[in-house]
């Protein structure tokens, strides 16, 4: 746990009143049997300071004392140690998680993972990288949410395998994280793009010695080539990016370690991952080298279906494949390259617009700290761009037409924005990937219309 917590501002502190109330329903009434309570404070290193911060700012809630259905979470640790271990009959069959996909674009499914999922994602990421932990030696900096199946298996899961320190914040600070990686000698620092995104944007990220991190990662949505770069420029470090999904537990391409990130690749298929490309029509033809296509995988890590939905199970799994929904395609040597999610595909003319693509070249903007581009309606086009950006700060604000003409030599005219709005912040899932799926019901309740 992080020293510094008795000086975190109050907001960062979850509103424990009404998760307890909501929790606190449930018993009784649902399968929910006790309730595991406890405060931040006592994690703490100064536990009497956190407990009087966040009872000043009524981030404590009430406990029952005498209520058997709240176990006391220190109380839960104060034991001998001895545990009977579970019995598994069948790993590969037997459900370790449901694990709920992020709905950045749509209604969350539960993923059904399996034991034999996460085992085989913790040893093929240690055969691949050749890591072995040394608790005095190896940090990880866990800045993404625990829930998050990346989080959960590339952080928690991962540093109980291999005996790693993980040190834990409660939130993403650009200013914790930087003091933390010099201070502690971090070793690893998993992350989302956003992430990366306020760490070049940091005024003060030459400051801080970043040498002790030997592997950066990047995971969760493509990171954008220009924040790749400007991150290499400034720290001389590359972030290593890989793919996977929820579905995947979530393991699917691995980048080389004996060498160079390929920038603008996601790496190789993991080893044991069969990774195929099929046709986006029919989602049954597997597609040469270099012709754009639905990803597909199969291999030990690959969940066992969607939680109580047959139907989405069967079409997630038409064909013997699981189908990812996201567009790319494979070069002559095998490495992967991400276009973008299928279902944010933009039909616009006749033509089939990516909104990475979009986002990539605004990103080329030196005004523009983040970009999310979605599809809105075109009475010639039937689809046309539309962008929301979120500026730099100190950057003066621009208007549409200065857009176009900084991406009029980056841009086909099919792919060119023809709207754009300036944001304070854009929406962010709780592991902090951008998110689209408000700003598309956003636009539809404008236009009077369901969000699709």
């Amino acid at each position: 746990m992080s020293d510094d917590w008795p000086s975190l501002p109050l907001h960062a502190w979850q509103d424990t009143y009404a998760a307890l109330h909501l929790r606190t329903q449930m018993l009784g009434k649902t399968r929910l049997q006790k309730l595991i309570v406890g405060s931040l404070a006592e994690m703490a290193a100064e536990p009497a300071a956190v407990a009087a911060q966040m009872k000043a700012g009524k981030q404590l809630a009430e406990v029952p004392p005498d209520d058997p259905r709240m176990v006391n979470f220190a109380r839960l640790l104060d034991n001998d140690g001895k545990f009977e271990r579970h019995a598994i009959d069948d790993p590969a069959e037997a459900i370790a998680v449901l694990q709920y996909t992020g709905g950045t674009t749509g209604q969350p499914k539960g993923a059904m993972l399996t034991h034999a999922n996460f085992c085989a994602v913790i040893n093929i990421y240690n055969y691949w990288v050749g890591y072995r932990g040394d608790e005095d030696t190896e940090k990880v900096l866990a800045v993404l949410p625990l829930f998050h199946v990346y989080g959960l298996t590339f952080i928690m899961l991962l540093a109980v395998a291999d005996g790693a320190q993980a040190v834990l914040h409660i939130r993403f600070d650009p200013d914790r994280v930087l003091a933390d990686i010099a201070r502690k000698k971090i070793t690893s620092f998993p992350a989302v793009p956003t992430m990366y995104t306020a760490l070049v944007n940091h005024p003060k990220v030459k400051e801080f010695d970043l040498s002790s991190v030997g592997m950066w990662s990047s995971g969760g949505a493509p990171l954008p080539m220009e924040v790749l770069q400007r991150f290499e420029g400034l720290t001389g470090h590359s972030p290593r990016e890989g793919y996977g999904l929820t579905e995947t537990a979530p393991l699917g391409t691995l980048q080389v370690i004996d060498g160079p990130a390929r920038q603008g690749s996601v790496g190789l298929p993991a080893p044991h991952t069969i990774l195929e490309v099929v046709d986006v029509d029919t989602g049954a033809n597997v597609l040469p080298v270099g012709e754009r296509g639905e990803i597909c995988f199969r291999g030990p890590q690959i969940m066992k279906g969607y939680w109580k939905k047959p139907e989405a199970t069967e079409e997630a799994f038409r064909g013997g494949r699981f189908h990812t929904g996201d567009i790319g395609f494979l070069d002559q040597d095998g490495f992967v390259t991400l276009v973008d999610r299928k279902k944010d595909m933009i039909l616009s003319g006749g033509f089939n617009v990516f909104p990475r693509n979009i986002e990539e070249a605004i990103y080329e903007h030196p005004g523009v700290a983040e970009v999310t581009v979605i599809g809105v309606p075109d009475a010639y086009r039937g689809q046309s761009a539309k962008a929301f950006i979120a500026l730099k700060p100190g950057q003066a604000p621009f208007g549409i037409d200065e857009l176009k003409a900084f991406l009029a030599d980056k841009l086909a005219k099919y792919e060119m924005p023809v709207a754009m709005e300036i944001r304070q912040s854009l929406p962010k899932t709780p592991v902090g990937k951008l998110s689209k799926k408000e700003l598309v019901a956003e636009e539809a309740a404008k236009r009077g219309a369901p969000a699709a």
